[in-house]
């Protein structure tokens, strides 16, 4: 029984858990462990972090003031825009409207022009008749004149 006893004694070292000096001094360099690893790791990867974050919060603001203005321009932009296709479409009708009554002037230039040339035409036509009528009057006075001298055959006067 005794050396049972040793046995189970001896069993018992070198266990799960002993509690010997040595579960202080791993607890110790846990403990050292964890403040070597956040001053030298921790705290440095967390600052850059931080910064990284600063940094990517700062370029969010900037770019979404500057969509903001991007915004705000192509707003006043499309208003101009719209503007001078107005302005242009009224110089456009404008120039169409002008076309036009130049147009309407320059045709009733022409009519007025060609009515004329046709009331000028139409005298120099009448007047070219009369000087015809005039003339064969004149030679049927000379023909039947000389018709009646040849039927006759004396001078009538």
């Amino acid at each position: 029984m005794f050396m049972l006893q040793l046995v189970s004694i001896t069993e018992g070292a070198g266990g799960l858990f002993d509690f010997n000096a040595t579960l202080p001094v791993m607890g110790l360099q846990f403990i050292l462990l964890t403040v070597v690893l956040t001053f030298v790791f921790y705290k440095p990867v967390g600052k850059v972090l931080e910064e990284r974050e600063a940094f990517i919060n700062d370029n969010l603001v900037q770019a979404s003031t500057k969509l903001l203005t991007a915004d705000e321009l192509y707003k006043e932009y499309d208003e101009k825009l719209k503007t001078a296709r107005t302005n242009a479409s009224e110089i456009v009708t404008k120039a169409e409207n002008e076309a036009k009554s130049i147009v309407e002037g320059e045709l009733a230039q022409a009519r007025k022009d060609a009515a004329n040339l046709i009331d000028k035409t139409n005298k120099d036509l009448d007047a070219q008749k009369v000087v015809a009528l005039e003339k064969l009057d004149t030679q049927i006075d000379g023909l039947s004149q000389l018709i009646k001298e040849k039927l006759i055959g004396e001078k009538v006067a």
